[in-house]
């Protein structure tokens, strides 16, 4: 199943009108009179050579589009050759993960005999596993943003194409490699990808045509118990290369004796060094020490020229401050980031749940239980708790975990009291555990759970500051019924960005100012197939949008929303996402990828960028 980079991207050369792909409403237009040298507003990039571009035409605009199979502009066999022995050999045809149940896949460079009795067994016993999906090189976890062209089959005829997957990958080894890719993507004008997990709601470790670069690789990590670096820190830290996930970080640092800790996110398979510290990065830990972006010390980045460069507080500041919060894809490639740990301590954990018999199936008791849950949200993280909870239609709330860092299980249990005595006080039964491990780390790995790979959905969200839950909770709520009743399901994550760091250091990321008075940050899940028919998902983002996602803004005025769990599509993303601070991302976009190598959706400076007939080829409009 593994086929040649010569022999399929020889055959693409010659298949122009297939992999062109396009649609018969779309037209090119003549480049002679198209604009494409960038213009003096800040939110364009500077353009490659007219040459270097396909021009279309699509839904009335000209468009000029980065280049694709069967483009003039798409590379030689020659060129790729060359790339592949730069890159080690390591260049690679993308292939989606259940191929090898179908007889065929095929692909924008021709199709491939792909089915493997064996193989396919593998995908239909692991297709829901995080990890299975993480270690294929260019899966995405969640399909929606594939096209779901390509999922599980028991017959082998169907037909297997390769929707938005990537076209080509350099399962990168080296640095070196890594540079070779981005200046490549960079002198042809190629869509490029950096993929480390694919751990990601909204659809930036795929996309129709593109090179990608997987950094899973890196996975490196050493320890030092006293920093010197070019800030004031001197105390202990971990170094990650670009492929290190959460649980093997942790598991490092919980080697130590004393054993310590680092700010991660909730999902213990995520990667510590890419789009995580990039979007900000929360987590039960976010309470104490703020952000994973809070504690980053420096950068190892490669920057859209192909240079490797250190990012810190005295070097490159201006692109360590981006890179803390800034966007993932917008700024560089980190091939390794250097973050602050901390001591590990007993911590408590609790877990319970209100189910449609623990209200006899009556729906405003249901309701009311969740607005008095959700009354508490300010009195919960003043008291440096992380509540993790999620809320589905049938009358179905769950609270796993409730996180006590440094706490006992009684000072947990007093925290929570207030509310168990309402829900008393209002005739419910319930079921709840209170359980006290010896560290921290013991009760991430006891209460968190794994996450399901392999569903298809659109995500939306928003967060809600404390003085909105004190102002408006009844509002807050009324929204949270409009989620459910719209077919949504709602994952919720109680924390405080400012609660436990100094607020003379909240402005030293590029994190909204806003994270740091939020008591509730909130995920919206809609369910849609990402095969279902053009119109349907047109109408089920513009729900997500403006009805779903629409009222939760309403409510939550003060609120922001968070780059990396959120609707990319909202209007005015751009404050919603970095607030006051995006003006100045602009800039740093405009200084560091002029020419717009990286490409995230709803980043800083792709306002003219978009994904055009429906949804394949990359397009700055002109």
């Amino acid at each position: 199943m593994r086929a040649t980079i010569a022999s399929l991207v020889s055959n693409a050369l010659l298949l122009t009108q297939q992999a062109a792909a396009a649609p018969t409403d779309t037209d090119t237009w003549n480049e002679t009179t198209a604009d494409i040298s960038g213009d003096s507003s800040a939110d364009s990039f500077s353009v490659a050579s007219i040459s270097d571009w396909t021009y279309r035409r699509w839904n009335g605009a000209n468009y000029a589009c980065k280049c694709y199979p069967g483009d003039p502009c798409w590379p030689s066999t020659l060129q790729w050759n060359l790339l592949n022995a730069t890159a080690g050999g390591n260049l690679q045809i993308s292939i989606p993960p259940a191929a090898s149940c179908y007889n065929t896949f095929q692909g924008l460079l021709g199709n491939i005999s792909t089915y493997n009795a064996a193989q396919c067994a593998d995908v239909h016993a692991n297709y829901a596993s995080e990890q299975w999906q993480i270690d294929l090189p260019t899966a995405g976890l969640w399909t929606y943003f594939t096209n779901d062209t390509c999922r599980p089959t028991t017959n082998p005829t169907d037909s297997c194409t390769g929707g938005y997957f990537p076209t080509i990958y350099i399962k990168a080894k080296t640095i070196a490699h890594i540079q070779a890719g981005i200046l490549f993507a960079k002198n042809n004008n190629l869509r490029l990808i950096i993929r480390n997990t694919g751990h990601d709601f909204l659809g930036r470790s795929v996309g129709w045509g593109a090179l990608v670069i997987n950094t899973h690789g890196f996975k490196d990590i050493s320890l030092t118990s006293s920093y010197r670096g070019a800030c004031n820190y001197t105390g202990s830290a971990i170094t990650v290369g670009a492929g290190v996930q959460a649980f093997e970080a942790l598991s490092k640092l919980h080697s130590l004796n004393p054993p310590k800790i680092m700010v991660t996110g909730e999902c213990a398979t995520v990667g510590v060094a890419g789009g995580l510290v990039q979007g900000g990065g929360h987590g039960p830990l976010t309470n104490f020490y703020g952000f994973l972006a809070d504690t980053a010390l420096e950068f190892r980045v490669i920057t859209a020229d192909g240079v490797l460069r250190t990012a810190n507080a005295k070097t490159n500041p201006d692109l360590f401050w981006a890179l803390r919060g800034g966007g993932p894809s917008a700024f560089g490639v980190i091939v390794q980031a250097t973050y602050k740990t901390f001591d590990d301590y007993s911590s408590s954990g609790a877990t319970f749940a209100l189910g449609p018999a623990n209200v006899n199936n009556n729906d405003t008791l249901w309701w009311n239980a969740i607005a008095k849950f959700h009354s508490y949200s300010n009195h919960f993280v003043d008291n440096g708790l992380y509540i993790y909870y999620e809320l589905y239609p049938g009358l179905s709330f769950r609270v796993q975990p409730v996180v006590g860092v440094n706490k006992t299980a009684a000072q947990l249990e007093a925290v929570l009291q207030p509310l168990f005595d309402d829900w008393n006080a209002m005739g419910l039964s319930f079921d709840k555990t209170t359980t006290t491990y010896s560290t921290f780390y013991e009760l991430y790995n006891a209460l968190f759970e794994s996450e399901v790979a392999g569903d298809s959905a659109l995500t939306g969200g928003w967060a809600f500051s404390k003085t909105d839950v004190a102002k408006n909770n009844a509002g807050i709520i009324d929204a949270f019924k409009n989620v459910l009743n719209n077919g949504a399901l709602l994952v919720g994550h109680m924390w405080n960005g400012g609660h436990g760091l100094p607020q003379n250091q909240w402005a030293d990321s590029a994190i909204n100012l806003r994270f740091r008075n939020v008591s509730d940050k909130l995920i919206t899940i809609l369910p849609l197939s990402g095969n279902a028919p053009l119109a349907e998902k047109e109408a089920a983002q513009r729900v997500l949008t403006d009805v779903i996602d629409g009222g939760l803004r309403a409510a939550g005025p003060n609120g922001a929303a968070y780059i990396n769990e959120a609707d990319p599509f909202q209007p005015k993303w751009q404050t919603a996402f970095w607030g006051d601070n995006y003006p100045k991302l602009l800039q740093l976009r405009q200084k560091w990828d002029p020419s717009g190598v990286f490409y995230s959706v709803s980043t800083p400076g792709t306002e003219k960028w978009e994904q055009i007939e429906y949804g394949t080829r990359l397009c700055k409009k002109v």
